[in-house]
């Protein structure tokens, strides 16, 4: 049925804050039509041998009390510079605040965030990615994100607080070697990825990393 093959990694066992569970579920769901999804907690799946036959690499994962080791953090890194494609959602960013070559690979770095809250989005530019999307409103944790100077992202979507006129990035995209990253901050518990503009975003983000025809 799938000529394409993507893993999704997170955590099912002892997730600190967002676990796999139910997320698995709904990204395979919204991936279906176009890309087979695995969904394992493995970190040894970051290895490149064990990358190699996907096309894209989904990570959910919710490290944010320990850090991969020098040979996963290798592996990913190959991967991705080899061509791979790399979609980073919400917690997913956890990976880099422990391993400061996979915060640049990943364009950036988690650097706290608020409580659950509603936000107001919008797009950035025009992308393959954002075609067809509309601003939207949704209850998600802000993320404050420190950009990594060594990476030439685009970003893709903002949002602002209610009682704030100020602008945040929400998503970016760019390239990494010969292979292309996403960065998604929505994504903290299962109703997000039931949003309808949040389910075709990450759709378009999967497609464009992956080199998915659209």
């Amino acid at each position: 049925m799938y000529n394409k093959k993507s893993i999704l990694l997170g955590d099912y066992t002892h997730p600190k804050f967002h676990p796999l569970q139910g997320i698995d579920a709904q990204i395979s769901h919204i991936l279906n039509d176009v890309i087979s999804v695995q969904c394992s907690e493995n970190k040894n799946l970051l290895l490149l041998e064990h990358l190699k036959p996907f096309d894209l690499c989904i990570c959910y994962f919710d490290l944010w009390d320990e850090q991969v080791s020098r040979h996963q953090t290798s592996g990913l890194l190959s991967y991705v510079s080899q061509g791979g494609g790399l979609l980073v959602i919400h917690n997913g960013l956890s990976l880099g605040n422990r391993r400061y070559e996979l915060a640049q690979l990943m364009g950036g770095r988690y650097d706290g965030n608020g409580p659950m809250q509603p936000l107001s989005f919008r797009t950035c530019g025009d992308h393959f990615i954002t075609d067809g999307i509309e601003p939207f409103e949704l209850a998600e944790e802000p993320f404050q994100l420190e950009m990594s100077p060594f990476t030439e992202r685009k970003v893709l979507l903002e949002y602002k607080k209610e009682d704030s006129d100020t602008w945040h990035p929400a998503a970016w995209r760019h390239n990494y070697g010969l292979g292309r990253v996403v960065f998604f901050m929505p994504g903290h518990h299962e109703a997000t990825f039931k949003h309808p503009q949040i389910r075709q975003l990450i759709l378009q983000a999967a497609q464009w990393a992956a080199h998915l025809p659209g």
